[in-house]
C-alpha cells in the first residue's frame, strides 16, 4: 500500500524493492480456501470498516480505485446463555429490566463521549490513553449487563478490559452502531486489495526473503540484511519503509547504538499486544440459517468471540462455513494448542440448539496470529505523526516505519499511516 501511494503521489521515476519473509503479500489480509470443496474463507481480516455515512473513507475510495466490489455485512445477534439475543425486548426478556435499562444507560454515556463525527475525525490513539477500560466497565450494575457489552465487544478488542484504555474500548463498543461506522468486505475476498495493490506498482518484489538487518552502510545509504533460504545478501538504499506489525520489529537488529536505542524506545512504546485465533469449519450444510441469518453474530464463549458465516459471500452454494475469531487471551492461550484440539473446541463450542449441525462437519482450518494489533495504538501518550514514523529522525532521517499499531489496529490505520509517509517521502523525491 505504501509503494503504491509512494508512486502515486510522487509521479517519479524509482526503482523500488518490496523484501517480503512469506511467499505471499498481504499480511493479516489472507484469503484461503478449503481442501474438500473450493469454498473461500477470510484466514485474516475479516471485514473492512465503512466511514463515508459520516465522511469520506479514504480506505472505500481506494478500493473502488482498483475496481473491487464490496458488500456490506452486518448483524444485531449475541448468543448469552444459549438465547439468541437481537433487540432490547430480547434482553429484557431473558436478562431483565434492570440490565436492558443499565445497557441504554452505557449507550447514552458512550455516545455522548464520542459523537460520530468526532469519532471519525480523530482516532484513540490521538489523546493520553490513561484510564483503564475495566475500571468503567465495573461500574456497570447489574453484572449481566456487562458481560453483554464484554460479548459483544471482546473479539474486535482483541485484548481484555484491564489491558485498554477506556477510550479504545468506547471506540469498539460505538462501532456496533451504524450511525458510526459500517462494515463491509470485497468480493471474491478481501486479499483483492494487496493482490490489486501489487498488481499496480512497479517494484522488485522479493518473496521468501527474510529481512535480519538494518543500518548504515559505508557509502552513507542504508543497507538491508536479508536471508534468502540460507542465502545472505545486503542492498543500500536511499530511504527504507518498514512495514511490520510491532511483533515482528522486535525481530530485527539495527546497527548502530543510536539507531538500536531508538527502535528499541518505538518498540517499547507501542508494547501492547494484542492477540486473534480464528478457526474455520467446513459443513456440508448451512444448518445454522433457520435461526441466524446475520452475516456474523457474536458467541458468549472463549471470553467473547464472533462467529462469521463465510459462506454467505456465495450464496449458490450448498455448503456452509462457520469463523471463530477469537481474540484476546483465550487467543493467546489455545494458539499454543494443536490444530485438531482447537477444532474440537470450536464443535463443542456451538449453542445446544445448534448441537445436531456437527454432524455434517467436513474440514476445518486454523490460522495463529498471536501479537497480530495492538491494545492500545498509538500508545498510552501520543506522539506526534513525524515521531511516530521516523523513531531516529537525526541520524536516519531516511527510514520509516508504517504500521496500524502507530493509528488505530484497523486497515483504515494501515492506509492512514501509508499516506502519512508516503506523500512525505514524495515531497522528498521531488525536492530533490
Amino acid at each position: 500500500m505504501t509503494a503504491y501511494l509512494l508512486q502515486k503521489t510522487a509521479n517519479s521515476p524509482m526503482n523500488l524493492t518490496l523484501f517480503e519473509a512469506s511467499n505471499r503479500l498481504g499480511g493479516k489480509i489472507h484469503t484461503s480456501r478449503f481442501q474438500a470443496l473450493p469454498a473461500q474463507y477470510e484466514a485474516g481480516a475479516a471485514e473492512f470498516y465503512d466511514y463515508s455515512p459520516v465522511d469520506d473513507d479514504p480506505l472505500k475510495a481506494l478500493i473502488a480505485e482498483l475496481g473491487l466490489s464490496i458488500s456490506p455485512i452486518g448483524s444485531s445477534s449475541v448468543i448469552l446463555d444459549q438465547k439468541i439475543l437481537c433487540n432490547l425486548d430480547d434482553m429484557r426478556a431473558h436478562l431483565g429490566a434492570e440490565a436492558c435499562a443499565a445497557l441504554l444507560s452505557f449507550d447514552r454515556a458512550a455516545k455522548d463521549m464520542v459523537s460520530p463525527l468526532e469519532y471519525y475525525a480523530g482516532d484513540p490513539a490521538a489523546s493520553p490513553q490513561t484510564s483503564r477500560f475495566d475500571a468503567l466497565l465495573e461500574k456497570i450494575r447489574p453484572a449481566a449487563t456487562r458481560r453483554y457489552i464484554e460479548t459483544l465487544i471482546h473479539s474486535d478488542l482483541a485484548t481484555e478490559p484491564e489491558r485498554t484504555s477506556v477510550e479504545y474500548g468506547m471506540h469498539n463498543y460505538l462501532m456496533n452502531d451504524p450511525s458510526y461506522m459500517q462494515l463491509y468486505r470485497i468480493g471474491g475476498g478481501n486479499e483483492r486489495l494487496p493482490e490489486e495493490l501489487a498488481r499496480r506498482i512497479s517494484a522488485t518484489v522479493r518473496l521468501n526473503h527474510v529481512v535480519t538487518e538494518i543500518g548504515r552502510g559505508a557509502d552513507g545509504k542504508l543497507v538491508v540484511a536479508h536471508d534468502h533460504r540460507g542465502v545472505l545478501g545486503e542492498d543500500s538504499f536511499d530511504f527504507v519503509i518498514i512495514a511490520l506489525p510491532h511483533n515482528y520489529l522486535t525481530h530485527l537488529q539495527f546497527r548502530g547504538e543510536r539507531l538500536a536505542e531508538a527502535m528499541r524506545a518505538h518498540c517499547a512504546h507501542y508494547d501492547h499486544p494484542a492477540h486473534y485465533l480464528r478457526m474455520t469449519l467446513l459443513f456440508e450444510r448451512p444448518f445454522w440459517r433457520a435461526k441466524l441469518d446475520d452475516a456474523f453474530f457474536m458467541l458468549d464463549r472463549f471470553g467473547g468471540c464472533c462467529l462469521y458465516d463465510e459462506g454467505t459471500r456465495a450464496p449458490e452454494m450448498t455448503y456452509g462455513v462457520l469463523g471463530w475469531l477469537l481474540g484476546g487471551q483465550p487467543a493467546l492461550e489455545m494458539s499454543a494448542l494443536d490444530d485438531a484440539t482447537l477444532i474440537a473446541a470450536a464443535l463443542e463450542s456451538l449453542p445446544d440448539f445448534l448441537a445436531e449441525g456437527r454432524q455434517w462437519f467436513r474440514e476445518g482450518r486454523v490460522h495463529r496470529w498471536p501479537y497480530a494489533v495492538n491494545a492500545i495504538p498509538g500508545g498510552i501518550t501520543p506522539r506526534a505523526r513525524n515521531l511516530q514514523h521516523q523513531p531516529e529522525p537525526v541520524g536516519h532521517p531516511d527510514l520509516f516505519v508504517v504500521g496500524d499499531y502507530l493509528f488505530d489496529s484497523t486497515l483504515n490505520g494501515v492506509l492512514d499511516s501509508a499516506e502519512y509517509v508516503a506523500e512525505w517521502l514524495a515531497s522528498r523525491i521531488i525536492d530533490n
